[in-house]
């Protein structure tokens, strides 16, 4: 039968008394009915018993429990950062929040108060396991993002191969080309390329993981060196794309966000060979994950660093 911390607290007070004045067999009887009470290893009763009253008075109680240092509003933040992530597990998440916070709060999906902040920061990937816990027994398989990106993707209109006609220049194609060798499997870098249709015009942003939220800030960095205004972006249908996210950076400029048909390479063209003739030609096929492959990717011709990289 289990017994609270204060009864066994007044009970090694009792029996420790008992067993401290007893003679030596009837010490062993003492410790004996003691360890049968308790359950406690016969050494570890034997220190237990051997410790007077004055020493247990001094040590803190077993009931006072430690404040909680993540709280409920550390935990619903941690979920945010969660679902913007497309719930990757502890490990994952640890090594991707320093990068995600910043580009949250840029775009202002996320507001933080600097002791929270800084407690977020701080978690451990056990520690955010153990936040996520709860929501992750309720969530099942379904995955938030696919549902929220077939809402974006309605309202997103589709242009063709055949819809290009003759752009002025200031309309880009996006795609991003991925440095994983010959394994997909785990976190890698990307590289966005973004061509302009009329012109050709060629940018490359380095991104140390493929991540929706970074997307809209990676494409912000090369407008500050683009010969023309940005005045549209035509990506294919990855979820790093078709996202909440980069349609309200699109929507708030003024620039228009178009989607090129699923499997059908040809509508966009123009970008899609820039992935062979200046991303593969610079970089090659290797496999590049990590921060240092980051600051290298970045640090390669024509590139610039996005997010996390600089």
């Amino acid at each position: 039968m289990a017994i609270t911390a204060a009864a066994r607290r007044e009970l090694i007070e009792a029996v420790g008394v008992r067993y401290r004045a007893a003679s030596s067999p009837d010490r062993s009887r003492i410790l004996e009915e003691f360890v049968a009470l308790t359950g406690f290893h016969r050494k570890h009763a034997i220190r237990v018993l051997n410790t007077n009253s004055a020493t247990l008075a001094e040590r803190p109680s077993a009931d006072r429990l430690r404040p909680r240092l993540y709280d409920e509003a550390v935990r619903q933040r941690v979920i945010v950062l969660w679902e913007a992530s497309d719930r990757i597990c502890g490990k994952r998440q640890r090594a991707l929040i320093p990068i995600l916070l910043p580009a949250l709060e840029k775009h202002g999906h996320l507001k933080l108060d600097e002791a929270v902040r800084t407690r977020v920061l701080a978690a451990s990937a056990s520690t955010l396991d153990r936040l996520l816990r709860e929501p992750r027994a309720t969530s099942g398989r379904k995955r938030r993002r696919a549902a929220a990106a077939g809402g974006v993707r309605k309202s997103v209109p589709v242009r063709t191969f055949a819809d290009w006609k003759d752009p002025p220049p200031g309309f880009l194609g996006a795609d991003l080309d991925a440095q994983c060798g010959d394994v997909s499997a785990g976190s890698f870098a990307h590289t966005l390329v973004l061509t302009d249709v009329a012109s050709g015009w060629t940018g490359c942003v380095a991104l140390i993981v493929r991540e929706g939220a970074l997307v809209a800030d990676a494409i912000e960095r090369p407008r500050e060196t683009m010969p023309f205004p940005l005045r549209g972006i035509d990506t294919d249908n990855g979820s790093e794309f078709v996202n909440e996210v980069l349609l309200a950076y699109c929507s708030d400029r003024g620039i228009e966000f178009t989607l090129a048909r699923p499997y059908r390479k040809n509508d966009q063209a123009w970008v899609e060979q820039k992935n062979g003739a200046v991303v593969r030609r610079l970089v090659g096929y290797g496999r590049l994950e990590g921060v240092a492959a980051g600051h290298a990717l970045a640090r390669s011709p024509g590139c610039i660093r996005g997010r996390g990289c600089s």
